[in-house]
């Protein structure tokens, strides 16, 4: 029975009409929809034609699975304590519950829980991306699916691939950056590893959710055809390379219509068009309507209570009753969260246990596999000198600041994963939503000890920038640590709180072997950068994320991560230099996002899209183009010029005519090469990237011509360039290799 201290009479009768009586269980051979052989649409449709209207009512309602105390609301018993979701079992057919659990980097816990799940916390999204590597993203979301299923959920709300158009936007940390092939190719790769354990992840925040300022109601203005060719087209590629069980829509308004409600988004792109055959959750609190949300695309009422009232359940029976809604399409929202059900194990492979603490050894096999994320993540921005790699260079480190001798920090909110040993610095306000700002226990100062036994390193918080400084006078190399905390429900500032930016340039006034690590969601300005010796972009690093910050500085890993995001030089320099705004947010960039607005305005960011140093070299020769069939194919020759091994990531760009921007990102590869090898690379250029989508006739519209093709190491360091014919070509909106 469910407990809801908030449910009206009638809302808690249908919920009381659920649990059948023994007499009336069907048995479990009378249940043609068992049958694992048989696809998941024809399994939904067998076991939908035995639901009674309540039933699927049930499948179309979720819960909050922690107590509420602002609405009286008490979880269910049945879920899972500390989660964010449920969805009751209907044992009469065998359906078993959905149990949800945030997020993106591992398993949360809500804030309000009275006991927190330890867990494994991999990188902030955004350093995955980093890695621009699809299959690290992978392993990595494999991993924290399996730490998911074995906690006891099989709903996943992963997968944020909202691109970055506002850098202040607080949850940047959880995304993919500001390209939609990079994007969707890592977060894509992230889902298909967590769903591998046959358990749901969805992916968010659809659409064009891209600041938290007013998020609840911001109207995000935007021409359709731009966003087909930047927000949309990240989902897209997204949900090619993982069929995602669910889309979860977003909080805002696109084009003056609330994301959940919005029928261009749900139902003519997301069904119509892509041809998707999952269900659309909302996220928790981003329904407001009964008719206008299952008509256009809704399949499931997400976290009630957070809704302003429930509007699914008892609202959607009556206007089921009066014919607002139609029967067949109750039956359609219920067939699709059947048949994502179906199709990703949840039947075949039940959740068995929910337990609040896992086994030692998964936690520290799983803290490898995040440490490698988290190296492979960084990205070394700066190294003048060659003063990096620490080995062998300095005997006396002063580390500075960053509460580097504790731990290495987390973004905060919903996606927010409490460390096995606890918070490393407690009690840093704010200490409730969208907090507690959290430090995994993983101390960079420590790691850098055990790696380094001959050097004397000391450490100072930082407070005192006089002090740092003549630490830092005294020492071989001054190491910052700098950091930004950035969280749900709040746009930071991209200026270093508490002056950090005073006390880098103290210290590097006094030491010009000054090296700064940054812990941040995303850009931040560095008025300092040309005072420092090395720049080291750490992000929010996770679990394992001091000894990886240790190995890269120390030389034990080689850095090899690049920018997913462009780091501007003052705001200034932005589309909207102004404060996230409220109300109506006009993208008049339209698809000039990022590097793509800079190359417009013929502007130079601090670091580029795509920029990352390493410990050695490479360089790219035999640089050829061909278009069979009208296939751009892309080979060239990747070389290692260094002394020591590392990895490369090469990135090919396209240029066009009547673009938004001169260039866009067409094919990457990593490559690992050891000293003095090479390795022969081809890569395709997706054929929506050559073109420019045209809403009249809802297509793809590819330009016979002459396109160039431009190699690099980042956007804006070209090395060599080619050009190729290419066929007049004219895609389905729907299209996909």
């Amino acid at each position: 029975m469910l407990r809801k201290a908030t449910l009206s009479a009638p809302l808690f009768a249908i919920a009381i009409c659920l649990a059948a009586p023994a007499s009336a269980q069907q048995a479990p051979a009378a249940r043609p929809w068992a049958n694992a052989k048989l696809a998941p649409d024809a399994r939904a449709k067998l076991v939908l034609a035995q639901m009674t209207e309540d039933e699927k009512l049930t499948l179309v309602f979720g819960y909050f699975g922690t107590d509420f105390s602002p609405k009286n609301f008490k979880a269910d018993p049945q879920a899972r304590p500390g989660s964010a979701g449920y969805i009751p079992a209907i044992p009469r057919l065998g359906i078993p519950a959905q149990w949800q659990t945030d997020a993106g980097v591992g398993v949360a816990t809500q804030g309000g829980a009275e006991r927190k799940r330890g867990r494994t916390s991999l990188p902030a999204g955004i350093a995955t991306a980093a890695t621009w590597d699809p299959a690290l993203a992978y392993k990595g979301g494999a991993m924290i699916g399996a730490e998911a299923r074995a906690s006891g959920f099989n709903v996943l709300l992963a997968g944020g691939v909202n691109l970055m158009r506002e850098p202040r936007n607080g949850r940047n940390f959880e995304y993919g950056g500001e390209d939609p092939l990079l994007a969707g190719t890592m977060v894509g790769a992230q889902i298909a590893g967590i769903q591998s354990n046959h358990i749901i992840s969805t992916v968010k925040h659809y659409a064009v959710n891209d600041q938290e300022t007013d998020r609840f109601k911001m109207n995000a203005v935007i021409d359709r055809a731009a966003a087909q060719m930047s927000d949309l087209l990240a989902f897209k590629f997204a949900i090619e390379r993982s069929d995602p069980g669910s889309v979860m829509c977003a909080y805002n308004k696109v084009n003056g219509i609330y994301a959940c409600e919005q029928p261009w988004l749900l139902t003519d792109v997301l069904r119509r068009d892509w041809g998707w055959k999952g269900f659309v959750m909302s996220d928790w609190g981003a329904t407001h309507s009964t008719v206008a949300a299952a008509n256009a695309g809704l399949e499931q009422e997400s976290g009630w209570p957070f809704d302003e009232q429930p509007y699914f359940r008892e609202p959607l029976k009556a206007a089921l009753a009066k014919g607002e809604v139609s029967k067949a399409r109750l039956d359609e929202m219920a067939h699709r969260i059947l048949r994502s059900m179906f199709a990703h194990g949840l039947f075949e492979h039940p959740i068995t246990a929910a337990p609040m603490e896992l086994p030692p050894a998964m936690l520290a096999s799983h803290a490898a596999v995040t440490r490698a994320d988290a190296e492979a993540g960084i990205v070394l921005l700066k190294n003048a000198g060659n003063v990096l790699p620490l080995a062998g260079t300095a005997r006396r480190i002063v580390v500075i600041g960053g509460h580097a001798d504790k731990g290495v920090l987390a973004g905060g909110g919903s996606s927010l994963v409490y460390p096995v040993g606890g918070n490393a610095v407690p009690g840093i306000e704010p200490k409730v939503w969208p907090g507690p700002v959290m430090y995994h226990p993983s101390s960079p100062v420590a790691a850098l000890r055990r790696q380094l036994p001959g050097a004397t390193i000391t450490f100072l918080d930082g407070k005192d920038a006089a002090a740092a400084a003549a630490a830092a006078k005294q020492a071989d190399m001054a190491i910052v640590f700098a950091t930004q905390w950035a969280g749900e429900a709040f746009d930071p500032s991209l200026t270093l709180a508490d002056n950090q930016d005073g006390l880098i340039d103290a210290v590097a006034a006094a030491n010009a072997k000054t090296v700064v690590v940054l812990e941040t969601g995303g850009p931040v300005l560095m008025p300092w950068a040309d005072k420092t010796a090395a720049i080291l972009e750490a992000w929010y690093p996770g679990t394992a994320g001091g000894e990886a910050i240790a190995n890269v500085l120390t030389g034990e890993v080689n850095p090899s991560g690049h920018l997913p995001v462009s780091f501007p030089r003052s705001l200034s320099q932005l589309a909207k230099p102004s404060t996230p705004n409220d109300g109506e947010t006009r993208y008049t960039e339209g698809a000039a996002i990022g590097y793509k607005w800079f190359d417009a305005k013929g502007d130079k960011p601090h670091f580029s899209f795509g920029h990352g140093l390493s410990y050695t070299s490479f360089a790219y020769s035999g640089l050829k183009a061909a278009a069979p069939k009208g296939q751009v194919t892309v080979s060239f020759t990747v070389r290692n010029s260094g002394k020591r091994a590392g990895a490369d990531v090469a990135q090919v760009y396209v240029s066009g005519n009547g673009w938004e921007a001169p260039k866009r990102l067409g094919a990457f590869q990593k490559v690992s090469l050891a000293a003095g090898a090479s390795k022969a690379v081809t890569v395709t250029v997706d054929p929506r990237l050559l073109a420019t989508f045209d809403e009249a006739s809802n297509s793809w519209k590819i330009a016979g011509g002459t396109y160039k093709v431009l190699l690099g190491h980042s956007a804006d360091e070209i090395t060599a360039t080619t050009s190729v014919q290419v066929p007049a070509r004219t895609l389905p909106a729907g299209w996909r290799p």
